[in-house]
């Protein structure tokens, strides 16, 4: 149930992510939308350098550390980032003063509301973790909808302040929800200075296969941007949004696998969950990408805008990559839990090695389905490793990892189960 709850958590999330690519997709146009796509890149990446003391690293320690040992450092890596981010951004790109400035403070604002989700997860309030989450996509979506479509201002800077309000106020609320935790606000400064280095320790090993994962993810984008134009990268960005949205299923598994995994006392007690979970989570995502690729170009123009039905190339030449990656979150999620990073790290750098030679060749020639087939290609490396490495260590078989009959049989089961829950008195 647990899985389930966050899942639908998810779904509605992730629905309400696509009514931003929506609204900013045909409002502003793929001009427009190129924009936007590459502020929210820099965004993301810059919110995965503040990783590298935070990030996914304070659920694995909040169970066993004081909370306010771990965010002081936290939000001061978070603010160094922000800032000094930015700053090398304008300096490697022609940007405006500007676009520097909100890049710096919605960076700012996105780190701390996520430093403050992770330890609530951590501290298992997966209830807060999910409210908060959804709200601040429905704020984002809701403060864009009013900026575009009753007040017609038409701007990226409507953009920038809709983060402001999306980001600011769970921050402030997941902020009042910490203050009521019973962790001691005083105590020794040694035991601060312990928890401040064993997080950056834990953040270095566990971040360093984000920034190599956010780069394979994403450097189709920097290509577009600069060997074809911004229209493309808008095009680009919707049909990889679109893509990328079917990951809300492997994600939700995986965060709940991760979570169960660094709170269990026999983590290789774990191995039959993992495994289970590895095989329903690629038929579901099989099933999701088998419905997205059959969605006709029409539709995508009629919904999106006419310069959008192109998105249906992005869609098929990722195709394959999606449902491959999808499966190799959950191998992904077990070594983080595991704490046995170098595994992750090595497969993304893989993937980094794959992706860079392929976009610079096909982005050229084949714009944003080269880029597309850049990602998938750099997907099918990392996850071969991963596979490899994951089966050795869960001493599994090939066949272990794909669905069966017996997987069938325990969903059946389970809707049943839940069907006669429903139905009693």
């Amino acid at each position: 149930m647990r899985i389930l709850h966050h899942f639908a958590a998810r779904v509605l999330t992730a629905g309400l992510s696509f009514a931003v690519v929506w609204l900013t997709a045909r409002y502003l146009g793929a001009a427009g939308r190129g924009q936007v796509s590459l502020f929210f890149t820099d965004v993301s990446g810059l919110v995965l350098l503040t990783g590298l003391v935070g990030g996914s690293s304070l659920i694995y320690l909040v169970p066993r550390r004081n909370v306010w040992h771990l965010l002081p450092p936290a939000y001061g890596w978070a603010v160094v980032v922000s800032v000094a981010g930015a700053a090398v951004v304008q300096l490697l790109r022609p940007v405006t003063l500007e676009y520097t400035l909100h890049l710096a403070a919605v960076t700012l604002a996105q780190v701390l509301l996520s430093i403050n989700l992770f330890l609530l997860l951590g501290r298992k309030r997966e209830r807060d973790y999910n409210v908060l989450t959804t709200a601040q996509a429905a704020l984002l979506a809701g403060a864009l909808a009013l900026a575009f479509g009753a007040a017609h201002w038409l701007s990226i800077r409507a953009y920038y302040y809709a983060n402001y309000l999306a980001y600011g106020l769970p921050w402030l609320i997941s902020t009042i929800m910490l203050l009521r935790l019973p962790d001691a606000w005083r105590s020794r400064r040694a035991r601060r200075r312990a928890a401040a280095r064993e997080l950056a320790r834990h953040s270095r090993g566990a971040h360093l296969s984000n920034l190599l994962t956010f780069a394979n993810y994403r450097f189709g984008y920097y290509a577009v941007a600069y060997l074809a134009s911004a229209r493309e990268l808008g095009v680009l960005s919707v049909g990889v949004a679109l893509a990328e949205a079917i990951w809300l299923i492997p994600r939700s598994t995986a965060l709940i696998q991760y979570v169960a995994l660094v709170n269990a006392a026999d983590k290789h007690g774990q191995t039959y969950a993992a495994l289970r979970g590895s095989r329903l989570t690629l038929l579901a995502t099989a099933a999701a990408v088998a419905v997205l690729a059959a969605v006709p170009a029409s539709w995508l123009a009629a919904f999106f805008g006419p310069e959008f039905g192109a998105a249906h190339g992005v869609i098929l030449a990722l195709a394959p990559g999606i449902l491959i990656n999808g499966a190799g979150m959950q191998a992904s999620t077990y070594f983080s839990g595991m704490a046995r990073y170098r595994v992750n790290n090595r497969a993304s750098l893989l993937g980094l090695a794959v992706t860079v030679p392929v976009s610079m060749l096909l982005v050229p020639r084949l714009g944003m389905v080269g880029a597309a087939l850049g990602m998938t290609a750099s997907y099918t490396a990392s996850v071969a490793y991963l596979f490899w490495h994951y089966r050795r260590a869960l001493r599994a078989t090939w066949p272990d990892l794909l669905p069966g009959r017996a997987d069938w049989q325990w969903l059946i089961g389970k809707a049943r189960e839940q069907l006669s829950t429903r139905n009693k008195p």
